[in-house]
């Protein structure tokens, strides 16, 4: 069925809902998955004054790091290998572009943002929708 599937992730509730479907499938059919989250680029910050210019920019792991380490211990928990993405850019172009440079058969998103003003302004699971050169499926993460 899927052998590699990419899911979008952040800090959301419905980034978590999708998440959890996609390592449903990705342990059901056996597939590959990639975990991808974007964020704005931020600007570079000195080293803390008085530290050789040796050391990195910053002493602690970027927030998208930390996030996807997180994502990536539950799904080896289920006994999946996960592949993490953090990456730059718009969350829509980084999943479609991401998906289409690793050859995904499909890309998962929650449905936050498919209501309201959101619709017609646009949204990260709609603009997915159209811009993917595989198969979307987005999650409903609705509560009843």
């Amino acid at each position: 069925m899927f052998k590699k599937i990419v899911v979008g992730a952040d800090d959301s509730p419905t980034a978590a809902a999708a998440v959890d479907t996609a390592l449903d499938l990705a342990a059901l059919c056996g597939a590959e998955l990639h975990i991808v989250t974007a964020y704005k680029a931020e600007k570079a910050k000195p080293p803390p004054a008085g530290l050789p210019d040796e050391f990195p920019y910053s002493l602690s792991a970027h927030p998208a790091d930390q996030l996807l380490e997180g994502l990536a211990r539950k799904a080896r928990a289920v006994n999946l290998d996960p592949v993490v993405h953090p990456a730059t850019g718009e969350p829509a172009d980084t999943l479609t572009s991401i998906a289409a440079r690793e050859g995904a058969d499909l890309i998962v998103v929650g449905n936050k943002g498919m209501k309201g003003v959101r619709r017609v302004l646009g949204s990260v699971p709609n603009d997915v929708a159209h811009r993917a050169s595989c198969s979307v499926l987005i999650v409903d993460t609705t509560s009843d």
